[in-house]
């Protein structure tokens, strides 16, 4: 086959960086893939400006969240729709921007398990779901069921005050049998969020997620819990201990969410309190920043270059240039914190507030799969002499995660709709190359 123009002459066609002769002396193992998979109740976050006359026709509190049926929900999007008050339609849901962000980050394949709606029309919620997720999200084992999906509706009165009204439609509906073990067990994480484990009578979902969390662990697969909402877990905190330390390798939280499940308002203290049942803790705490809390290996601690920083651990990020390790994998465990301030301070206007942890959970789990990409790829590595849950350090995922945040924050979707530029726009590289 003929090319225009010059070319080297050390290439071949098909272009190979190795000589062919010799490519027939040794065989080069093909890289093997890796994803993450998670489940989610499926739903659209519906945004909407009224005035307070439809919020009382329609029975909904203002400033509060209110549970509709179907019906009501139905009624309300047409009406909105109709009069064209609707100002976003987002899919939403935890785990379905965590898994969109993660494969928009690694640019690579995820597994979302889930309900979706068996007929769609264009212009549909469901549609909308469909048409904001990333292709690389593989979406091939939701479960088709009759009905609707959850939506949330968030209607802004003229004063600013936000009241939402929540249709949970089928999302709860996942049964066991639409969990696929070999999916699970191939995967280097499994994702949750804390709503899974609370559902209705009759709703399959919390099964289905105890079915993927058995397979996970049989297979030695990070389970990753985010908590969703502190009301959700002030209501029995013990049982949530109980679960987070039979089943959770890493927790993801906001300090909010810290509070209710460990009592400490301090959210490093709350981080510190959640290692008592998991491997690794990821927490966001608004203008705070976030903290990263975990283990290493004693032999292996390395000393940070930065500032040691105060708090209620004094000097606690010491270490924080170590890389994260499972409890179980240390020979001799201690405990490494980490904590980042906003990037830039954060963004001129914050567009939108939802999301933002979801975005830096994401960069977390990037990371963890970059560590078993380069563990099953690259196996005689020294970077793989401890078992390693992350591939790179406390300090550097803290810095990822943050970075992430900002993008989310700067933004009015709760989802990545693009990566992060490979050389940033700002003066502040050097904010990577500390």
């Amino acid at each position: 086959m003929k090319f225009p123009g010059q070319r080297k002459s050390k290439h071949y066609f098909p272009v190979k960086t190795r000589d062919p002769l010799l490519e027939q002396l040794t065989q080069q193992a093909q890289p093997r893939a890796t994803y993450i998979s998670g489940i989610d109740q499926t739903l659209v976050d519906i945004e909407a400006k009224v005035h307070d006359e439809l919020l009382a026709r329609y029975g909904l509190p203002k400033g509060n969240s209110t549970l509709i049926d179907d019906a009501a929900a139905h009624a309300l999007y047409q009406e909105l729709k109709g009069n064209e008050l609707i100002s976003d339609e987002f899919a939403g849901g935890t785990i379905g921007n965590t898994v969109h962000n993660y494969s928009i980050l690694a640019d690579d394949r995820s597994v979302l398990f889930g309900v979706m709606s068996k007929h769609i029309e264009v212009g549909s919620y469901a549609y909308r779901y469909l048409c904001h997720t990333s292709s690389k999200v593989d979406l091939n084992y939701l479960q088709p069921v009759d009905g609707p999906i959850g939506r949330c509706f968030t209607l802004i009165s003229d004063c600013g005050e936000r009241t939402f009204a929540i249709s949970k439609g089928a999302m709860d509906k996942l049964t066991p049998e639409f969990i696929k073990r070999e999916v699970v067990e191939g995967s280097a994480a499994l994702v949750l969020t804390a709503y899974l484990m609370r559902a209705s009578d009759g709703d399959g979902i919390t099964d289905a997620a105890m079915r993927a969390i058995n397979y996970a662990k049989a297979a030695d697969v990070p389970v990753v819990l985010t908590l969703g909402t502190r009301f959700l877990i002030q209501e029995d905190p013990q049982w949530w201990q109980n679960f987070i330390r039979e089943h959770v390798t890493i927790l993801a939280m906001n300090e909010d969410e810290g509070e209710a499940l460990t009592g400490h308002a301090d959210p490093l203290l709350a981080s510190e309190a959640a290692l008592e049942w998991c491997d690794l803790v990821l927490t966001t705490a608004g203008p705070i920043g976030l903290y990263m809390a975990g283990y290493t290996e004693e032999s292996d601690k390395r000393e940070t270059s930065h500032t040691l920083l105060p708090g209620a651990i004094p000097e606690f990020n010491r270490y924080e240039f170590s890389r994260p390790m499972r409890k179980r994998d240390c020979q001799e465990a201690i405990k490494v914190y980490a904590h980042i301030s906003p990037y830039m301070g954060g963004p001129e206007q914050i567009r939108n507030t939802n999301g933002a942890g979801d975005g830096a959970l994401a960069a977390l789990l990037h990371d963890l799969a970059a560590n078993s990409f380069h563990k099953t790829n690259v196996p005689g590595s020294s970077k793989h002499k401890n078992e390693g849950l992350c591939y790179s350090s406390f300090s550097q995922i803290c810095k990822y995660a943050n970075r992430v945040a900002y993008e989310v924050l700067a933004q009015h979707s709760p989802r990545l709709s693009r990566g992060l530029p490979e050389r940033e726009d700002s003066l502040e590289e050097s904010y990577w190359e500390r």
